[in-house]
């Protein structure tokens, strides 16, 4: 089973560095102001990593 990507909505502050970073993976919602996976399986493991690393409200997760 391929690892999937997900996002705590609760926990994202919005800030989009996700979706600068990784913009096949993630999208952001203007409706409520937060991060979206727009694939949730497969993608870049580096970017998706990065992505991880650099979210300031560490809320992010790839399992």
């Amino acid at each position: 089973m391929a690892k999937q990507v997900e996002i705590d909505a609760e926990e994202c502050i919005g800030c989009e560095t996700c979706v600068e970073l990784c913009p096949a993976i993630f999208s952001f919602d203007e409706d409520t102001d937060k991060a979206v996976v727009i694939q949730t399986e497969g993608g870049d493991e580096d970017c998706i990593e990065e992505a991880m690393g650099s979210c300031p409200a560490e809320c992010i997760s790839y399992e």
